[in-house]
């Protein structure tokens, strides 16, 4: 039986970590089943550290604790279930995909269109950002409260790294005070951080130009949030 589990965790981890084409629904269903194949705390949230790093730590552990594979499973389908239900609300304002970290956890990612764009040198939205976000408020974060959301604010390569870096945080951060104005709970943004000009988060043409306007911008990751794991770890999760 010891075997079998760790086939188990095995088994679903390599199918998260290969780019299979899976919905948040399936692969919280693998999740829950490895961590709940664990049938322990440490296995739990060994196998949620590979998945997701602390994220993954702590859904491996809370769901992992002292229950068998069905719970586990159960617990991680519903958390799937409603991470897509938060995905195609916001799909339905803007672009809205399933991304995974560098430890394979998947999240829903916002972008809306052109991305929320920025005259060179501000922080100030566009009205037209403001709009979008302030359905984006009401619409999905005001509705799935138990998403955590992370923003992150980009620059483009023109001007000082050390201009760009807190340009980006005020772009970020005005995302978050707007979204704040609009009812949300300022303790459902669990990040605010900006990223200057940093090359790898840079936005490039086809040709190989920088898309300087569309590298302005602010991206939305939204993810489950404690008070959703706990939840579905009670089946409860609606």
């Amino acid at each position: 039986m010891k075997g079998m589990k760790f086939s188990v965790v095995a088994l679903c981890a390599t199918m998260l970590l290969s780019g299979c084409d899976l919905t948040n629904k399936q692969k919280g269903a693998l999740i829950g089943t490895a961590a709940g194949g664990a049938a322990g705390t440490g296995l739990g949230a060994g196998i949620g550290a590979l998945i997701g790093g602390k994220k993954g730590a702590k859904l491996g552990s809370m769901i992992g604790a002292g229950v068998g594979v069905a719970a586990g499973a159960t617990a991680g389908t519903l958390i799937g279930k409603k991470m897509d239900k938060a995905k195609a609300a916001a799909a339905a304002l803007a672009q809205a995909e399933t991304y995974t970290d560098a430890n394979g956890l998947e999240g829903v990612k916002v972008t809306f269109d052109n991305g929320i764009l920025f005259q060179t040198g501000k922080a100030t939205l566009t009205t037209s950002a403001q709009n979008t976000l302030r359905k984006f408020a009401q619409n999905v974060l005001n509705v799935y409260n138990d998403v955590d959301v992370n923003v992150y604010g980009f620059a483009s390569s023109d001007g000082s790294d050390a201009t760009n870096l807190t340009l980006s945080q005020s772009r970020a951060q005005a995302v978050t005070n707007y979204l704040i104005s609009c009812g949300v709970n300022p303790s459902q943004i669990r990040m605010t951080t900006g990223y200057g000009e940093t090359p790898e988060y840079l936005v490039y043409n086809a040709n190989g130009t920088e898309n300087m306007p569309a590298s302005r911008r602010v991206e939305l990751y939204m993810y489950a949030s404690e008070a959703m794991i706990q939840a579905a770890n009670a089946g409860t999760l609606k």
